[in-house]
């Protein structure tokens, strides 16, 4: 075994030093492990965004990323920290205007719709209470300071000839616009929230307050491609109570997971896979395994889902931890060029093998061949020192180690040096 051991080391040596040389040199190319802490921008705690960031941190953490979730003001704070690289990841309302500088910011998908809920006094009397217009010089409240909401609303106001020059346009609380608006301080609020939201509940069954339908919400769709128009129909809140009690057409942005491009892609490829386990239930809005889809989209997709919303999961994580599936995938830049400098390699060990084992046996029938052609007509002092030379190879024959596959070669050198050294004691009887 130990002959077996030296000799296995002798021929392959030599090449495992090769590959460890080119697994050094492969090394520098290996793309960094992805981390095990990422952050993610949520919006306020009482929120469908933070509620869902809580659940990415859970689904992340069987394995073993840790998700920060960081509470803000809504879209618009998450855009800016994720510009300013505070963030990692931000859930983000679609149709939020950004054109400021920082890292290129990617989607990995739509999430499901979120409806723009308008609703006004009850007691409030206008010609035409279905167009955005009716607002004009009324007490409107269009969401907080930096959320998404008072962004889509501000946008929509403009275009329909409202701004803070004719209208007062109050920033506030989504809770404290409802409390207000109940009280009579207020003649109309909007809400961008899920339609399970407590506040859109309360404010349904309100005596005080009326939910308002968006009658030319086609049109707006048509000019805005990140909204959709989608129907409430009367009594899907409560079918007892009937609420609403007719059918209401609303404007809905679709919510966005929206990634700095400096996200690495093993962790955006581990969130494709959260999101379309969490996201695809469906809604009011939406049937079941409507979302997540690659299209109303707030940034470009990125690559990774590109890969993701047309093949599936990277082949590796259908199959193998992500730890596994991440390492094996940081590994191919090391092993594809070392498979392939190695195959020629493993191809030319045999026959180097083969060449190096016969050139330690077949070398001494050069010493043999002298020595048998010297007993041609030797003298007795010759065909001494001839067996004397055959006594010496016989003895260095003795020390060659080869493997078991080469021993039948040896055995034949040794039969052929006794052959000599037959010929040369007959010779000295004779």
């Amino acid at each position: 075994m130990d002959r077996e051991l030296k000799q296995a080391l002798k021929l392959y040596g030599p090449a495992a030093v090769l590959v460890l040389i080119g697994f050094i040199v492969a090394y520098q190319f290996i793309k960094p492990a992805p981390p095990d802490h990422v952050r993610i921008a949520s919006g306020g705690p009482q929120g469908a965004y933070y509620r869902y960031a809580q659940a990415y941190a859970r689904e992340l953490a069987k394995e073993g990323i840790t998700l920060e979730v960081v509470q803000t003001a809504g879209s618009v704070e998450n855009i800016r920290l994720l510009r300013q690289g505070k963030v990692d990841i931000a859930l983000v309302q679609g149709g939020i205007p950004d054109d400021s500088p920082g890292p290129a910011l990617y989607s990995l998908g739509s999430l499901y719709y979120e409806p723009l809920w308008w609703f006004a006094r009850r007691d409030l009397a206008l010609d035409d209470l279905r167009a955005l217009r009716a607002l004009r010089g009324l007490r409107v409240a269009t969401g907080g300071e930096g959320s998404g909401t008072r962004a889509l609303v501000l946008r929509l106001l403009a275009e329909n000839g409202i701004d803070a020059n004719n209208t007062t346009l109050i920033a506030t609380s989504s809770s404290d616009a409802a409390a207000r608006l109940r009280r009579g301080e207020l003649d109309a609020a909007f809400f961008v929230t899920s339609p399970a939201s407590s506040l859109i509940q309360e404010l349904l069954r309100a005596p005080e307050v009326q939910l308002l339908s968006f009658r030319r919400a086609e049109a707006y769709a048509r000019r805005h491609r990140f909204l959709t128009g989608v129907p409430v129909p009367e009594g899907v809140a409560d079918l007892r109570d009937n609420l609403p009690p007719h059918d209401v057409q609303l404007l809905a942005p679709a919510a966005n997971l929206v990634v700095s491009e400096h996200v690495h892609p093993a962790i955006n490829d581990l969130l494709l896979q959260v999101i379309g386990r969490l996201h695809r239930a469906g809604d009011w809005f939406a049937a079941h395994g409507e979302f997540p889809p690659p299209d109303l989209l707030a940034w470009p997709l990125a690559p990774e889902a590109q890969r993701y919303y047309e093949h599936g999961p990277p082949f590796l994580q259908r199959y193998l931890p992500f730890w596994a599936a991440s390492l094996i995938d940081r590994l191919k830049v090391m092993l594809l060029p070392l498979i392939l400098m190695l195959l020629p390699l493993f191809k030319a060990i045999p026959p180097l093998v083969d060449w190096r084992m016969a050139s330690k046996i077949y070398r001494w029938y050069d010493d043999l061949a002298q020595v048998d052609d010297a007993l041609v007509d030797a003298t007795p002092e010759l065909r001494e020192a001839a067996l004397a030379e055959l006594k010496r190879i016989e003895g260095e024959v003795r020390q060659i180690e080869v493997p078991l596959s080469y021993a039948r070669r040896l055995y034949h050198l040794r039969q052929h040096i006794d052959l000599v050294r037959r010929r040369a004691l007959s010779d000295r009887i004779a």
